[in-house]
């Protein structure tokens, strides 16, 4: 790995001594900067978990990925810096079924930075968070418009947020995802990651899609639309406002281009927007 190399593609100039400010700020900027997408799989290729591999798709060929590719990668980046990193395993809860997926569904990194715990996480989406959330506590965590939470209960964490409308000490909150601390290994996931690429019951499969953090917002592609999401200021009244652009299959390769960075070279990609089927099991 080229330690500088990936800083600037994150968009990151300044001390990189391990610190909670370093931290956050990479955090925040590997967001900005790498989108979450699977068009991997939509253009006739294989997700790979090699790091050397993910690191030239990500760094050197300006692209994005999965969970397993961001934050597998980002681990590398913070174990490079001299941060204490520990993978671990999480299971989403799919918001278009209302299912857990299996274990190993999901990767996601610990720090341990001057004895506290840091959950991050630069490869989720939507509702994901941008700045790491202490271990610490199970009190709400307030980012920008949103408030997260760690909840923990029969000797699993579930990780939580507040829709906009619900904020409050006592608004409903809904599941992101669940996991334990228990220490896992990039080989763990490798099952996985070829479930997300097969299956019929993973999003990833059944959709082309590609979303990347704005500095106001959100941009979000999948299928045949292009999704704008701003997030709430005094302009906008303090609520979401949201937009859809319908695409043309021809146009769609420019737009991951001017949007999001992104350049396919092959001629295979098909967009991609099928309904998901609920797994057959329970978790």
């Amino acid at each position: 790995m080229d330690v500088e190399k990936y800083l600037s593609r994150i968009g990151f100039a300044g001390p990189a001594e391990p610190s909670l400010e370093l931290l956050r700020s990479i955090h925040r900027c590997h967001l900005l900067s790498v989108p979450f997408e699977d068009l991997t799989i939509h253009s006739g290729g294989r997700i790979q978990l090699d790091l050397p591999i993910v690191y030239d798709k990500i760094v050197n060929q300006g692209r994005g990925g999965l969970c397993f590719e961001n934050n597998g990668l980002f681990s590398w980046l913070l174990i490079k810096l001299g941060f204490r990193v520990t993978l671990i395993s999480g299971q989403v809860k799919n918001s278009f079924t209302g299912r857990y997926g299996p274990p190993f569904d999901h990767l996601i990194i610990v720090v341990c930075l001057e004895g506290r715990r840091w959950l991050c996480d630069v490869g989720f989406g939507v509702p994901g968070f941008t700045a790491p959330l202490s271990l610490e506590t199970s009190g709400p965590q307030e980012q920008g418009h949103r408030v997260y939470r760690i909840r923990e209960s029969t000797g699993m964490r579930f990780l939580e947020w507040q829709r906009e409308e619900n904020r409050g000490a006592e608004g409903d909150w809904s599941e992101i995802y669940k996991f334990t601390l228990e220490p896992r290994c990039m080989e763990d996931f490798r099952e996985m990651c070829q479930y997300h690429q097969s299956s019929p019951s993973s999003k990833f499969f059944c959709k082309s899609l590609c979303t990347v953090l704005t500095p106001g917002g959100r941009l979000t592609y999948v299928g045949r639309r292009l999704i704008t999401t701003t997030f709430p200021t005094e302009a906008t009244g303090g609520v979401i406002e949201t937009s859809t652009r319908d695409l043309k299959e021809e146009e769609i390769p420019d737009i991951l281009a001017e949007k999001f960075g992104i350049v396919l070279h092959s001629l295979l990609f098909v967009s991609k927007d099928e309904a998901i089927t609920p797994p057959a099991v329970t978790y």
